[in-house]
């Protein structure tokens, strides 16, 4: 492990230094994960992109790509698309990404199951912002506003996520 490394523990994900309270998926970790099943999935993971509101906020660092009308994430596991950004219309099984809630008001992706989804696997698992306190994501890992914020500032693509 290196300091550049996010590593989530027991009392928050651990990163440069600092340590950041957050939230998991309602299925807990699991090394088997799956499509639907609420977990986090346990690896090392890489960050692969950083999506943003450019509605709700100033563009947190160079790299990052702005979420516009339309873009949706793939979540059907029988498409070609699966596990991507695509745009609407859409017609199988996704997620929208502008939400009109704040949750993807900033977004690390990473390659879980990416770029040659298995079908199935498990898609979307971002670092984003957490809906309150203590509550569940559907497998990502989501945090406080602020603090999503200044991850997403001093990630850069190619950081690790370790999930043990």
């Amino acid at each position: 492990m290196t300091p550049s490394d996010m590593v989530l523990t027991p009392t928050g994900l651990r990163f440069m230094g600092r340590r950041f309270p957050c939230t998991i998926g309602k299925g807990g970790i699991r090394t088997d994960k799956r499509e639907g099943d609420g977990a986090t999935p346990r690896g090392i993971h890489t960050i692969t992109g950083l999506l943003y509101r450019p509605d709700r906020m100033a563009q947190p660092t160079p790299w990052a790509e702005p979420i516009y009308n339309g873009d949706l994430w793939s979540d059907a596991s029988d498409d070609p698309a699966y596990n991507t950004l695509v745009q609407a219309p859409y017609g199988p099984s996704h997620e929208k990404l502008r939400r009109s809630d704040p949750l993807y008001d900033l977004v690390l992706l990473t390659d879980w199951n990416w770029p040659n989804a298995i079908a199935g696997r498990g898609s979307a698992i971002f670092l984003h912002q957490y809906r309150r306190k203590g509550f569940p994501t559907e497998g990502c890992i989501a945090f406080r506003r602020d603090h999503m914020y200044w991850i997403a500032c001093h990630a850069v693509p190619g950081t690790r996520v370790i999930v043990p």
